[in-house]
This record gives structure tokens, sequence and C-alpha cells, in this order.
């Protein structure tokens, strides 16, 4: 099982602050001989429509010496484990999470961003201080 990242309870409890409730942690998915290790899994009941929402989250965050290379293993990661997801849990919608630090320093470049939406990576951004969520990217 691999490590947990920096922010990994701090986002865990970001999301239970947020009504989601863990499901898992390190949610794992087996693609023919590939393990992958998602960081979390979680559920929120929508009393409005009666029904489950089920997310995952790759958690990143980006200490690393370059950003753009950070970005490029978190953007190979996201997308592994987004096919892998639409196999075996299709209902599952995955999210990559980064702090708002690194959020408003680096995602919000132009080319960050087109490459966000061509890719269609949906984004949790969180706050590390105040252990909450800040915005959902969709």
């Amino acid at each position: 099982m691999p490590a947990k990242d920096v922010f990994h309870n701090t986002v865990k409890t970001a999301l239970e602050k947020d009504g989601w409730i863990i499901t898992d942690e390190h949610l794992f998915i087996k693609i023919d001989s590939i393990d992958f290790y998602v960081d979390l899994a979680a559920e929120k009941i929508l009393a409005a429509e009666k029904a489950g929402q089920k997310i995952a989250v790759e958690i990143k965050s980006f200490l690393g010496l370059s950003v753009v290379t950070e970005f490029h293993i978190a953007l190979g990661q996201f997308l592994n484990y987004r096919s892998a997801l639409r196999k075996k849990q299709p209902e599952r919608i995955l999210y990559l999470a980064v702090s708002f630090d690194i959020y408003d320093d680096f995602f919000t470049v132009n080319f960050i961003q087109e490459v966000i939406a061509e890719h269609q990576v949906r984004l949790l951004i969180f706050d590390p201080l105040r252990e909450e969520v800040v915005l959902w990217i969709n």
C-alpha cells in the first residue's frame, strides 16, 4: 500500500466537515495485473435527490522541486485512476485535491487551465490550515 500524502488527513477532515462519509482510505482497484490505490473514497447522501453521490479523491501536495514535474505526475495518475474507476466503479467521480496556495499560484495559469479543461480534470481545492474545502471545480 502506498504512503499517505502529506495532506491526506487534512483532506479527509475537510471532506468530513463538508458532509462526506469516508468509505475507503486508499481505495483499491485492480485492472488486469495492475494495482491502483486512490487516496480517498467518500459518499454523500443528497436528501433533495434521495440519491447517493460517490467520489474518489487523489491528493497531491506539490512539495517537490518542480511544480511542473509534480503536475505531470498528478495528471498521469489522475488519468489512469479515472480510467480504472470507469471500468470498476463507473458511478464514482474522481477529483484531484490540491491546496488553495498551489491552485492560486499554479493551477490558474492559462496553459494549466487549458490542460485541465482538455482532460476534464475535476478539482477539489482545500485550505490546509482550516482543513476545509474551499472550492469544487467540475
